[in-house]
């Protein structure tokens, strides 16, 4: 995920506002405890998240992948006062570590997390008028969430999806491309594509598409 040189990032960290306690916590916690750490948002882009949320003043979310819920907290510290966030997971080891991390929330009430698959559990989900979407799961079915939450997304909403640019391996041509970075491109080509929105991919960390339906 390094795409920025070393000092240029250190130098956007320590200019960046600072992570809250809890989100602290979990970081480091995720780090030292939970396979695969690099999965989780940390503190830059959870600082990005919670500005965009800012901006947008959501009143709902949907989240599709909580991991152990450090973005989750972030978005939720700018949702309405009446908000809510919806996040889905399938990794049951992690449910009563994420649990209890949103319990210790001042948001704890604002959050509704459910365990399962995500593409089972969407079609069913009674709301129908997301202000906004963050999309941070398994990558071969992005394609799918975007299209099972796009009717769900209200006009001017917005749709986030993490990981597109796939630490690179997007525009490297000297390495035999795999099924994540083919559906990845593809993925990123259908959004280009798409007539019904508007789009543009941020070079930050991993890569942000935002998408705002029209």
């Amino acid at each position: 995920m390094e795409f920025i040189e070393e000092k240029i990032q250190k130098y956007a960290n320590e200019h960046t506002s600072s992570e809250n306690e809890i989100l602290r916590l979990i970081s480091q916690d995720t780090l030292a405890n939970v396979a695969m750490p690099r999965m989780i948002s940390g503190h830059y882009q959870g600082r990005i998240l919670s500005m965009i949320c800012a901006m947008i003043r959501p009143n709902l979310i949907l989240e599709i992948g909580t991991y152990t819920g450090y973005s989750a907290l972030c978005m939720a510290e700018n949702l309405q006062s009446n908000g809510k966030i919806i996040t889905i997971d399938f990794n049951i080891e992690l449910e009563l570590r994420v649990r209890n991390y949103f319990n210790q929330s001042q948001y704890k009430n604002q959050i509704e997390y459910i365990n399962g698959n995500a593409l089972d559990i969407i079609p069913n989900l009674k709301y129908t008028d997301y202000d906004m979407v963050f999309i941070d799961a398994d990558k071969v079915n992005n394609e799918k969430y975007y299209d099972l939450i796009f009717d769900k997304v209200k006009k001017g909403g917005f749709i986030l999806i993490d990981n597109v640019l796939w630490s690179g391996k997007v525009i490297n041509s000297t390495i035999k491309t795999d099924k994540k970075t083919e559906a990845i491109q593809k993925f990123n080509l259908k959004i280009q594509n798409d007539i019904r929105v508007e789009n543009v991919l941020l070079a930050i960390r991993d890569g942000i598409m935002i998408v705002r339906k029209l």
